[in-house]
């Protein structure tokens, strides 16, 4: 609804804020849903079924009922809802609509705003209507910044969860240098495609994944070879090298020096 002008609300008279008597039940309409009901709890428990969706709701929950939606609710006669609702439509047909359910995470200034909305029409205000459209129009804003927020948040949690795991995967290269990884074997370590996590690997660590391989094996040499007193031979062979020519020739192309300078 971010594309709409406050204009495109059509204000229904349909509004307020009610304390629900013990005995209040929501029944499901002969006919669905004609506009838009914005129905957000304050407090008290009780459960709304949404197209046959069942939702156990308390303080803080938020609905916003669509043209053609089934609704119904209940709530615990010794924990009874206060509610708001308002219902709304639209000129024109909206781009972008916010979930049709969340909790809110800000609520204080959507319950501000839910305030206003209802103090407006409690007694005859000027200007009403045309701050009432920008009320709403606020509070569409609200909801769908909230989804766009926990959206991204979303995103930076699974962000740092691949970061993380591509890190275990270039750790256990490193404390395991002599095991004959290969791409394969690793993105399915780290449950991954083979080409995903060859991308990955290289943002996120900088190298590709056969270049740290060697750059690890040739890391592990020069300890082997400088603090454990294993030959060349050995420690080629220690670290998975069947060909000793090859393996200086690494060595050497990383190091700068043939690996029986380093004894």
């Amino acid at each position: 609804m971010l594309n709409l002008n406050p204009d495109d609300f059509l204000l229904k008279p349909a509004l307020a804020t009610i304390h629900c008597e013990p005995d209040w039940k929501w029944k499901k309409r002969d006919h669905p849903m004609p506009n838009y009901d914005l129905f957000y709890v304050w407090s008290g428990e009780g459960t709304v079924v949404l197209n046959k969706k069942s939702y156990k709701v308390g303080k803080g929950h938020c609905f916003l009922f669509c043209p053609g939606d089934d609704t119904e609710a209940i709530h615990n006669p010794q924990n009874p809802f206060v509610l708001t609702y308002i219902h709304f439509d639209l000129v024109n047909e909206p781009r972008l609509i916010p979930g049709s359910h969340r909790i809110l995470a800000d609520p204080i200034s959507f319950e501000s705003l839910l305030s206003r909305y209802v103090r407006l029409f409690l007694v005859k205000t000027y200007g009403a209507e045309i701050e009432g459209k920008l009320i709403l129009k606020q509070l569409m804003i609200h909801l769908l910044r909230e989804e766009h927020c926990e959206s991204q948040d979303e995103q930076d949690i699974s962000s740092r969860r691949l970061a993380e795991t591509i890190r275990e995967i270039a750790n256990y290269i490193q404390q395991h240098p002599g095991e004959p990884h290969t791409v394969e074997s690793l993105a399915e370590r780290a449950h991954l495609s083979e080409r995903y996590f060859s991308q990955k690997f290289k943002q996120i660590i900088g190298h590709t994944v056969k270049s740290y391989v060697v750059h690890c094996r040739i890391k592990r040499a020069e300890h082997l070879l400088h603090f454990t007193g294993l030959t060349v031979t050995e420690a080629a062979h220690a670290l998975g090298y069947r060909d000793l020519h090859y393996f200086s020739r690494q060595f050497k192309q990383y190091t700068g020096r043939n690996p029986s300078e380093i004894r």
